[in-house]
């Protein structure tokens, strides 16, 4: 289960963020941050990304102001990186983590050459 919670903006818009497992093979956890026009939009883009068991229960670990600052600064609304947060981590866009579980390498015997 996700832990996460949002914030709503004075223009309407909200900041959610959630901790996720990982989706690479190294395992750990992952704090996402998405903007988005309401929080059921913001869990669309998450699952369009192929995160289809997300959902946002309660309001337990909201966005600290530097992750909306952050997330707010960023073209694509959609950032992410290690938890627990490591203040020497910057953050990275979606395509970095999307980039990773691409290339995982493939098990020993799969019958795939290469």
């Amino acid at each position: 289960m996700s832990a996460g919670g949002f914030c709503k903006l004075p223009n309407g818009s909200v900041v959610v963020a959630l901790t996720l497992p990982s989706p690479t093979p190294g395992g750990g956890t992952v704090r996402m941050i998405v903007h988005a026009l309401n929080r059921a939009r913001a869990l669309t883009r998450l699952r369009n990304l192929g995160l289809r068991a997300v959902y946002l229960r309660g309001n337990a670990e909201p966005p600290t102001p530097d992750e909306v600052t952050a997330v707010l600064h960023h073209p694509d609304g959609l950032i992410w990186r290690t938890a627990p947060d490591d203040a020497a981590e910057l953050w990275h866009p979606i395509r970095a983590l999307r980039r990773q579980t691409r290339c995982a390498p493939r098990p020993s015997g799969s019958g795939i050459p290469f």
